[in-house]
């Protein structure tokens, strides 16, 4: 049986600039997303594969920060051995992996998956072993459609329709080139390493032909640039095509899709964790997660697609759907919330609404020609919202009393 490891790509403080305000206060791989961190979920997928048994987590954060967590999934994920590493500085996505390369090569792995911690899937996993076995490339990686006015925001390949071979592959283009799009996981043969030492040795020279001095700050090596593409180049890297979710979490608003989508899957597979309607109420529709130690009015109405977090306390008569409540929110009697994250701490006073818009693209950046792009709503962290106030499409900085109501403003 084949052994793998695992890498989760978890970046550093100065990226997820895009996910404020919620990254003022929890880094966006711990941004809880159907009542678990976003990396939590990769993990869950990653312990159902047969011999997989270390994953380690790489990324420029303080050791702190993971290290409760690391802890924490331990006991949640027993077969897997899960270990944070801290770049001594930003690397680049395959930088950190050629460092480390002494720890993910330790135990002779014949295979490694390498995974962004900036998306949310079903993660097809055993099947991308199954593809890999079959063709023995030294790369394969997922991949999925998207509508075609989206493609150039993604890496994007033409594959090969009987081999499923990459032929062409291009971060970013400028104009359309394909629909099928890179998913951000990736399994690789551990003879990869061996092209990244290229890979760095072809910036080297191309540094050394500019006149300039190769220092460490130049070594950064990223993954689709300086390797996927010279691999597509040598016919090593092939693609496995999914027909299941996928979503990016880039900025704030894009958690809410990930929140449904994640809520459906765990509906398919483990229902029993998702909140049941009760003759006694509370009225739950569709899939909805609640916390334990979450306090819900029998009089509620919740669903689809929410997540409640712990110590939250639902008033009656409240209504909630297609969103996130974080720890220790209030929720008045008779308010109501749409399409958006109510922020740890917050409270929301009595027949209030809070608002945000449904959004065909959830990536979009926070303003537009100097106007709030039509977005979820978002409160940061201990926001105070008085009775009776309404607050459509906005965007709320941390500790700020709403007394009156505000519409498609950034309240800073």
């Amino acid at each position: 049986m084949s052994t793998f490891k695992a890498v989760i790509l978890v970046g550093g403080p100065s990226r997820a600039t895009r996910f404020r305000p919620l990254s003022l206060d929890v880094p966006k791989p711990l941004f809880p997303v159907a009542g678990a961190p976003v990396v939590s979920h990769h993990l869950r997928a990653l312990s159902k594969v047969d011999g997989l048994k270390e994953v380690l987590i790489v990324g420029f954060f303080e050791d702190n920060v993971f290290s409760r967590f690391v802890d924490d999934a331990a006991t949640e994920f027993p077969n897997l051995h899960i270990r944070y590493l801290r770049e001594y500085q930003e690397l680049g996505t395959a930088g950190g992996l050629y460092h480390f390369r002494d720890e993910i090569l330790r135990g002779n792995p014949q295979q490694f998956f390498v995974i962004h911690v900036d998306i949310a899937s079903a993660f097809p996993l055993n099947e991308m072993v199954e593809a890999h076995m079959k063709h023995r490339g030294l790369c394969t990686m997922l991949g999925t459609k998207v509508p075609r006015e989206q493609a150039t925001k993604y890496g994007c390949l033409v594959a090969k329709p009987s081999t499923n071979e990459v032929l062409h592959y291009v971060e970013k283009p400028d104009s359309f080139i394909s629909d099928l799009i890179s998913c951000g996981v990736f399994l690789f043969d551990t003879a990869v390493f061996g092209e990244m030492k290229k890979a760095i040795d072809r910036k080297k020279d191309s540094t050394e032909e500019n006149d300039y001095l190769w220092t460490p700050s130049d070594d950064k090596l990223r993954l689709e640039q300086d390797l996927l593409r010279p691999l597509s180049e040598q016919h090593k890297l092939y693609v496995h095509v999914t027909e299941n979710f996928w979503r990016q979490i880039k900025t704030a608003g894009s958690s809410i899709p990930a929140n449904a989508a994640y809520l459906e899957l765990i509906k398919k597979e483990s229902p029993e964790k998702l909140a049941q309607s009760k003759p006694e109420g509370p009225e739950i529709i569709g899939a909805v997660y609640i916390h334990p130690s979450a306090h819900v009015d029998p009089t509620a109405k919740i669903g689809p697609n929410v997540s409640i977090g712990p110590r939250v306390t639902v008033g009656k008569g409240v209504r909630i759907k297609d969103s996130i409540i974080l720890d220790n929110v209030q929720l008045g009697t008779a308010s109501c919330v749409l399409h958006s994250v109510i922020g740890w701490n917050s409270k929301i006073g009595k027949w209030t609404r809070v608002e945000g818009s449904p959004a065909s693209d959830h990536n979009i950046d926070m303003m537009k020609n100097g106007v709030k792009s039509q977005s979820i709503t978002i409160l940061g962290k201990e926001v105070l919202v008085a009775d009776e106030v309404i607050v459509r499409n906005c965007i709320v900085l941390p500790h700020k009393e709403l007394k009156s109501s505000f519409h498609s403003e950034i309240l800073m």
